[in-house]
């Protein structure tokens, strides 16, 4: 608890605060102004704004003084690295609260893995609140690892850093009014429930809101953002590492709307963390697209604290929790100091020494990659004549689009072809060591030669390859079980590259710089064979996310999105 008694006299002047950080141009995200002003501070909270006298002071000669970055939502499996690495990384950069659903490593290691994430975000300079993931799996047309029900989500709504339910994914299920969605919901019991809706409208974007879902980050048009805005929910505007809306959604950001938007994440690989930044780097870009800095600023602190009922957080004012950012200026935007709880631990983008200290990585999980005995012949598809369905991937986007085409055949079976950039694709179950494997087409990718694998799938997290052969494609799938999870990339037989994940097939044990370089190589090795996207591993983990339109594979097939069917691949 704080002291009250002497955080009065300290904001009455009647004694020194414990900290002041003095000649700042403070960002008051209630008002919407900058003022030159003094911060003081006691113990862990900000007891005044003006001028005061401190046992610390820091000088900040007209420096920016923010409040500490908020995530409103994302998946910290996605970083590939674990919680205190993720910390040691983002603090430097001025955040200091995540909101975060461990929905990927659920998946895998259901209730283990959700307390292998909470048990991880202890003793670290950085809240981590949890969103119990709501959909485990995301829909009935995928084999995850685990399955949680109401009962498992009644335990940990429970406990202390637990704010709610995490993204409602199966909204066909919840607005036909499947029983096991609504006992989560009636559970919940009146907390935070986060949405996942995309391109939900009209009388069904209704139900969805009147169920109690609170929010959406799946929007990726203004008016579409409009509409969700208009019925009451929350716009978390994301800017990830493949899905980047923050360019189509602004222009709905309005001195009337931006009280009703958040910024997050969601998904950001290593390297885009690296070069791009967190919510700095989200901010930065905000503000270079036209946006005032300070109702950015505004959209990823007070916003995000209120939707989640964080009152103590999000603001710079007397009474709240004094996680600060200092910044150059709005230009460059970069963090040259970081406060958590009234303690300098990051300075000129480095975690200090004694936070650093702090950190301490959880007890080790258990193997996670179990396959059938694999044949060659498990990947082909037999000719049955006519035209296949092919899964076409649209740039910057997490949605694809169904496409018709006629496949060559070799000796009975489909075969990829290069020329029209048609390739094979494969997702072998890989929790229960079943005969699951789903096979499609897929364009886009656009590979010359050889295959490419990940145990990263939204959100089932089975293996997934593409390739322009069944051998190679056979290879990559067996390179990941040998790595026990990660990423492969085959060429005649052979390993081009890899990243090892062993954490659930999901993260890694080394430093984010460490497993950013191993993938920006093996992205190199890609592109070496043929392929063209930025980032063919996060876009190949989302090729069977069956609850975002409009087609996908899972190891049970080819899976019609809005239909929420398995569909022939042959048309």
């Amino acid at each position: 608890m704080p002291d009250i008694e002497k955080m009065i006299r300290a904001a009455r002047g009647k004694i020194r605060a414990d900290l002041v950080l003095r000649n700042g141009r403070v960002v008051n995200v209630y008002s919407g102004e900058c003022r030159r002003t003094d911060v003081a501070v006691v113990g862990d909270r900000i007891v005044g704004l003006g001028r005061y006298r401190g046992n610390r002071e820091y000088d900040l000669s007209g420096k920016i003084v923010a409040p500490g970055f908020m995530d409103s939502h994302l998946h910290l499996e996605s970083t590939m690295v674990t919680v205190p690495e993720f910390a040691r990384v983002v603090v430097p950069l001025g955040t200091t609260t995540v909101i975060a659903d461990p929905h990927e490593i659920a998946n895998v290691m259901g209730l283990d893995g959700i307390n292998y994430m909470l048990k991880s975000s202890k003793y670290n300079p950085l809240n981590v609140f949890v969103m119990v993931p709501s959909c485990v799996p995301s829909s009935p047309l995928e084999t995850p690892g685990a399955e949680l029900r109401a009962t498992d989500i009644l335990f940990f709504l429970n406990q202390e850093w637990v704010l709610g339910l995490a993204e409602m994914m199966d909204y066909p299920g919840l607005i036909a009014g499947d029983p096991a969605i609504l006992d989560k919901i009636k559970i919940a019991g009146g907390r935070v429930v986060d949405g996942h809706a995309p391109g939900l409208s009209g009388k069904d974007l209704c139900a969805y809101a009147a169920a109690g879902i609170s929010s959406d980050h799946e929007c990726t048009s203004r008016g579409e953002a409009m509409e969700k805005l208009r019925f009451g929910l929350t716009v978390m505007i994301r800017e990830g590492g493949i899905a980047r809306n923050m360019e189509a959604l602004l222009p709905m950001v309005t001195p009337e709307t931006a009280h009703r938007c958040t910024f997050c994440t969601d998904d950001r690989h290593p390297h885009v963390l690296a070069e791009e930044g967190h919510m700095d780097g989200v901010i930065r870009k905000a503000a270079g697209l036209g946006l005032d800095p300070v109702t950015a600023i505004r959209m990823c602190t007070l916003n995000t604290a209120r939707h989640y009922g964080l009152g103590d957080l999000g603001a710079i004012a007397p009474g709240k929790i004094a996680d600060i950012a200092v910044i150059d200026n709005f230009k460059d935007f970069t963090v040259e100091m970081v406060f958590k709880n009234g303690r300098l631990v990051a300075r000129d983008g480095v975690l200090l020494p004694a936070a650093a200290e702090a950190l301490r990585p959880a007890e080790p999980l258990r193997g996670s990659i179990n396959i059938q005995w694999l044949k060659r012949d498990h990947f082909e598809i037999p000719a049955s004549g006519g035209r296949c369905r092919v899964i076409t991937l649209v740039p910057g986007q997490l949605i694809t689009r169904v496409a018709l085409a006629k496949p060559p055949i070799a000796g009975g079976v489909v075969a990829a072809d290069t020329r029209r950039d048609i390739l094979k694709m494969a997702v072998v179950e890989r929790h229960h060591a079943s005969a699951n494997i789903g096979k499609g087409l897929v364009r886009g990718f656009g590979l010359k030669r050889g295959a490419i694998a990940s145990s990263v799938a939204h959100d089932a997290h089975n293996i997934i390859a593409v390739g322009t052969n069944d051998g190679d494609i056979m290879e990559a799938v067996i390179k990941i079980r040998k790595l026990q999870g990660g990423f492969t990339a085959v060429v005649d037989g052979k390993l081009a590259g890899s990243v090892a994940l062993p954490i659930a097939g999901l993260m890694s044990e080394k430093p984010l710089s460490e497993v950013r370089d191993d993938l920006k190589r093996l992205i190199e090795v890609a592109r070496g064979m043929g392929c063209r996207l930025d980032d063919p591993f996060m876009t190949l983990s989302f090729l069977s996310l069956s609850v975002i339109p409009e087609i996908k594979l899972t190891d049970k097939g080819l899976v019609d999105v809005a239909a929420q069917k398995i569909i022939p691949l042959f048309a």
